[in-house]
């Protein structure tokens, strides 16, 4: 058993690692100065040994080994770190994918904007919250909350700001409580009457959508490494394909999907206080290198996906 994971890592981590250099060594890939692909693919590899999909199953067993590597590469050309909750790995049907997290989506600003500063909130019924439009650039001129306005049942909108450290405007998303709904719906795994982690932490779950929003906007707008945006919206599109294509697959052989492993990783973005426990029960004391809930976060025989690199 023990041979068979040894080499099941060879064909898998290896040959991420060996591409990865190549990649380095051509000039196509520059990661962070910080981030260790090495130390990266190790963790990992420790957590697809333990991760499971939802009927149980190794993931490693389950899932192919292409989906494997193209999981673990789209990680690292992001320079994603799965221990600090920036990535979370998925199996839909037999294909493993690279899911990013909102924790994940703020290091990548901060990548292409080393001094950004992310500043993000909710809105609820009574706040007093102002904001204009320049030129069609908004930007927020007035939030006073008061503590007895903030009811999960009464959210209005949620905002994410993005500036430079000099304080320099890099873009404002606004979004009301109906166009975050909207947002939650093209997930297969939200319920719109269920009893999930979008009804009992809406708060959360609205600033994680804004926020991923507005990142996005500006990672498409600010790079210029195509590589790395390549990657950045593969992972996206295969998250979404993989997820469609699990859901059509249980509906042929006449079960209805409810995919888990998706609410799953949703909740741990919501705050899972304790992850040995399937329902979340309160909202965690952010680790060090995470940002707080609400606030402001400082300065083979198979081939890889086709893409640029490759």
């Amino acid at each position: 058993m023990a041979n068979q994971a040894q080499v099941l890592k060879q064909n898998t981590v290896d040959v991420v690692a060996a591409h990865v250099r190549k990649l380095q060594e051509s000039g196509e890939l520059q990661l962070p100065p910080n981030y260790s692909a090495a130390n990266a693919l190790k963790a990992a590899w420790l957590i697809l040994q333990e991760t499971k999909n939802k009927d149980g199953r190794p993931v490693l067993q389950v899932c192919t080994r292409e989906s494997i590597i193209n999981a673990l590469l789209d990680m690292v050309v992001q320079g994603l770190n799965p221990v600090k909750r920036q990535c979370y790995f998925i199996a839909y049907g037999n294909r493993l994918v690279c899911q990013r997290s909102y924790f994940g989506s703020m290091a990548l600003v901060k990548r292409v904007i080393p001094d950004a500063e992310i500043w993000f909130g909710v809105v609820y019924e009574g706040d007093e919250f102002e904001y204009e439009i320049d030129r069609g650039h908004k930007r927020i001129r007035k939030h006073v909350q008061k503590v007895e306005n903030v009811k999960p049942d009464k959210i209005q909108a949620a905002y994410c700001v993005i500036e430079r450290g000099d304080g320099k405007l890099v873009h404002t998303e606004i979004m009301t409580i109906d166009q975050i709904r909207q947002a939650w719906k093209q997930g297969q795994s939200y319920r719109e009457n269920g009893d999930g982690t979008h009804q009992k932490f809406p708060d959360q779950m609205a600033m994680k959508t804004v926020v991923n929003r507005a990142c996005k906007y500006v990672i498409n707008s600010s790079s210029d490494d195509y590589l790395f945006l390549h990657h950045f919206n593969r992972a996206d599109e295969e998250a979404t394909e993989a997820e469609m294509e699990a859901e059509v697959a249980a509906n042929a052989n006449g079960r209805v999907i409810d995919v888990e492993p998706r609410a799953q990783a949703e909740a741990e973005d919501a705050g899972a206080e304790d992850e040995a426990e399937p329902e979340v029960e309160a909202e965690p004391e952010p680790p060090a290198d995470e940002p707080p809930a609400n606030g402001k976060v400082a300065a083979g025989a198979e081939q890889l996906s086709v893409g640029p690199g490759f």
